[in-house]
């Protein structure tokens, strides 16, 4: 029951978000605002609390970072055979990335550590950033060579490498792994700045989604759907399985691989000669079903 009420409330927070928008509460200006204080507060602080009492080896097992690689490109793979039949580059393109582009920090982290302990919350946050390593330059160049589209790929690198949620990530492994003291009380303020992680995530989430039924293609619809929310998850759970990983490492790896397609892939999508409207459905359709699908992952798991 606590975790169908969880759901339920992130389901309140999504539909809020949402509503705030088409209100005209959150207007563009208010949602950076949101947008700001979670990118640049909220998760680095949260990411911070869950790493900075251990060492890199407690965290990053080969399991963790073999398992990672494993389900990611797997999924990379079977995108691209999967999607190669459409003929249009704007929608193949889209179909691919979205395929495999998880919405790991806005959702992901702050869920897991919502749900689960702070040692399954630092699994996740590794997840986070060996993912936004590859995810993100991987997107910006299957967007733009598909589509013919100008970009520069080593802007983006040096993008991700400056992100705070990459910076608190480090920052965190390297004081647990030199065994620096945080006192008690800076702990304690960024941990109370963490808690409001999940839910400035979510409003953000909620009033970024977006949908244009007349735009709807049933089948390159489903089949990102289907990649995305149940291929994804079930082969994290089949590798982790094989690769005899801790209950924290799999616990993070399935849920965080279970998470919908991240709202950034829209933005590429309009910037990269996607097509937008296509894109803002399969945000919109994989954040309402993952809803689901998420419930049954942490019941089994919790």
């Amino acid at each position: 029951m606590s975790v169908l009420l969880r759901l339920a409330s992130l389901l309140a927070l999504l539909v809020a978000g949402a509503g705030l928008r088409m209100g005209g509460v959150l207007d563009d200006r208010r949602a950076d605002w949101l947008n700001d204080a979670a990118y640049y507060v909220a998760l680095p602080a949260l990411i911070f609390v869950s790493t900075y009492s251990r060492s890199v080896s407690e965290i990053l097992s080969p399991a963790l970072v073999v398992g990672v690689f494993v389900v990611f490109f797997g999924t990379v793979a079977v995108a691209f055979v999967v999607h190669r039949r459409h003929d249009a580059s704007a929608r193949r393109s889209v179909a691919t990335v979205q395929s495999y582009h998880s919405n790991l920090g806005y959702l992901g982290v702050p869920l897991v550590a919502a749900t689960f302990n702070d040692h399954v919350t630092a699994a996740a946050s590794a997840i986070l950033g060996m993912v936004s390593l590859v995810q993100i330059p991987l997107t910006v160049f299957v967007l733009s060579s598909i589509n013919g589209a100008d970009t520069t790929l080593r802007h983006e690198v040096r993008r991700i490498l400056t992100t705070p949620v990459l910076i608190a990530l480090v920052a965190g492994l390297g004081v647990g792994s030199l065994g620096i003291p945080v006192p008690g009380t800076v702990a304690g303020g960024l941990d109370l700045l963490g808690q409001f992680a999940l839910p400035l995530a979510l409003l953000c989430v909620g009033s970024s989604l977006e949908i244009d039924l007349p735009a709807v293609d049933v089948g390159a619809v489903a089949g990102v759907v289907g990649l995305k929310i149940l291929l994804m998850p079930a082969l994290a759970w089949a590798v982790f399985s094989t690769l005899h990983a801790d209950t924290a490492t799999f616990t993070a790896g399935v849920v965080m691989f279970a998470t919908p397609t991240a709202v950034s892939t829209f933005v590429f999508a309009n910037e990269l000669g996607g097509d937008e409207a296509f894109a803002s459905l399969n945000v919109f359709l994989t954040t309402l079903i993952s809803m689901g699908s998420l419930f049954v992952f942490l019941t089994v798991l919790g």
